[in-house]
């Protein structure tokens, strides 16, 4: 069987266009077992040799905690299926915001290269993003793509043919949560390799920060495996959290996410992104959305929309439908 590569990214970041390029015909649609989730699967064939690789088209996700049934999908079937390697999309225009799920897959110890799509769209609005800069500090292949055009679309599947042909062991990244996070997070740690906690699927520190993050999926697989060390786990989350909240208005999660998003500013800083226009210029796109997103207009043009389409439906539609009625009565005669 072909070796499996996953295709990750935010929603619309281009993730389904670029699935579209890779596999063309060789595609089929179904659903995750047991829920409604899309799955999408197919077959890429490099010309020039004929390797074949497995396309798995992950759901839209932001982060791999589970808040959504998306990221439980998605975050499932890395650990389940452990596909040889995940090609992240990341939006080049918005790569703060993108990055933020590239490093909890590397805090997974995941095998990933990343898709560094919409560097089109990511020019127009005066953004320049070095890539082989940032493919050194991360440490991952890094390609720039354009998924609708198929720009950079054999390089990239060159970078994941040569991770599933040349493996080795990634190791996990570990990012500083601070001063009062990290000894928690490593008398956490300490504890959940010493008793073999659901480490034959997780790495030890990846489960303290999900217990951290109180993800409900992980905490209860917890409960059933070990209840004692479990418990111990949440006494000892609770209590930083007490401590946060009195200390610094906070609670571990939110922590965690600013200093992931710290890390990921730190990397951008150091010459792999630049900004040719101001950065607080507004496009068309954010122009319209501070009025179609405004707390008070908002749901005003959202009641007239639906107003308008109810309006259409049911007034203009008089006329088609006459016309199909005359045409199938028609054609039942006949």
């Amino acid at each position: 069987m072909a070796p499996t590569v996953a295709l990750a990214g935010n929603p619309n970041s281009g993730k389904t266009t670029l699935f579209n390029e890779l596999t063309g015909s060789r595609q089929h649609v179904g659903n995750y077992p047991g829920v409604t989730v899309e799955k999408k699967e197919g077959t890429y064939v490099r010309i020039h040799d004929g390797f074949r690789l497995h396309i798995v088209d992950l759901p839209g996700t932001y982060s791999l905690t589970a808040y959504s049934l998306e990221e439980v999908v998605a975050r499932d079937f890395l650990v389940d299926q452990k596909p040889e390697v995940v090609i992240n999309i990341v939006d080049a225009s918005n790569l703060e915001r993108n990055l933020y799920l590239a490093i909890q897959f590397l805090e997974m110890g995941i095998p990933i290269c990343i898709a560094l799509n919409m560097i089109d769209v990511a020019k127009k609005r005066g953004i320049k993003v070095d890539a082989q800069k940032l493919s050194s500090l991360l440490g991952v292949p890094v390609t720039p793509t354009v998924a609708r055009s198929g720009r950079g679309k054999m390089e990239l599947m060159d970078s994941a043919a040569q991770i599933v042909q040349e493996p080795h062991q990634v190791t996990p990244l570990k990012i500083s949560y601070g001063a009062d996070i990290d000894p928690v997070l490593s008398e956490m740690e300490k504890e959940i390799t010493d008793s073999d906690f659901l480490t034959d699927t997780y790495q030890a520190r990846w489960i303290a920060l999900k217990y951290l993050e109180s993800d409900e999926q992980i905490i209860r697989k917890g409960q059933k495996a070990n209840p004692d060390l479990s418990n111990r786990l949440k006494e000892m989350v609770r209590k930083v959290s007490h401590h946060l909240l009195n200390t610094l208005d906070t609670y571990p999660e939110a922590m965690i996410a600013d200093q992931r998003y710290g890390y990921i500013k730190s990397i951008l800083k150091q010459g792999v992104i630049y900004h040719k226009y101001d950065r607080n210029r507004l496009y068309s796109s954010d122009r319209i959305d501070k009025v179609l997103t405004n707390r008070f207009v908002g749901p005003l043009i959202m009641l007239a929309v639906i107003a308008g389409l109810y309006h259409f439906t049911f007034t203009y539609s008089k006329v088609p439908v006459g016309w199909l009625e005359l045409f199938f009565g028609w054609l039942g005669s006949a």
